[in-house]
């Protein structure tokens, strides 16, 4: 077995384990009365990352690994950590609004108001890079980064509604 089929294997095992996660979060969130927004584009957003991935698997497998772009990307994985941890329970791969509680603002999140989204995009370039697929990398950069504003915009709309609720409740 390649080097390049266990690394894929390991990050669809990673993959396969945060849907698991992010599912068992969502139903918990949701029954404390949370609310999911932008659902429409979900279908969107997993369908980039499950084509990024079996691309990979079909060109990428049984290539040459450079350990340069390996290693960014293993980093990726502590700030992935770093950014499930801030979130706790309420890390999921959707949009879920809790009203009444304020954003987080702990770990990555006193930096960058989407750090997860960036970590996952920098894994998406340097996954195929780490593989020698650079047209992977740009291909798939592109169709992420089209996804994602997509789903920032509507995450900010939600979370400005929430802030708002919570400015008018302080006042």
């Amino acid at each position: 077995m390649s080097l390049a089929t266990i690394i894929l294997a390991l990050v669809t095992l990673q993959r396969l384990g945060e849907l698991a996660l992010a599912r068992r979060n969502t139903k918990k969130l949701l029954a404390r009365g949370a609310v999911e927004v932008g659902a429409n584009h979900y279908p969107l957003l997993v369908s980039v990352h499950a084509a990024w991935l079996i691309s990979l698997w079909i060109w990428g497998r049984d290539q040459d690994v450079n350990l340069i772009a390996l290693g960014l990307f293993i980093v990726l994985q502590g700030l992935r950590v770093w950014v499930l941890a801030a979130l706790g329970p309420r890390w999921t791969t959707r949009i879920i609004v809790v009203s009444g509680e304020p954003l987080v603002r702990a770990g990555p999140y006193r930096y960058l108001s989407h750090p997860n989204y960036a970590v996952v995009a920098a894994e998406i370039a340097l996954l195929p890079l780490a593989l020698h697929l650079p047209l992977l990398a740009l291909i798939f950069t592109a169709l992420n980064a089209a996804a994602l504003v997509i789903r920032i915009r509507t995450e900010a709309r939600a979370l400005s509604a929430i802030s708002g609720q919570l400015a008018r409740t302080a006042s």
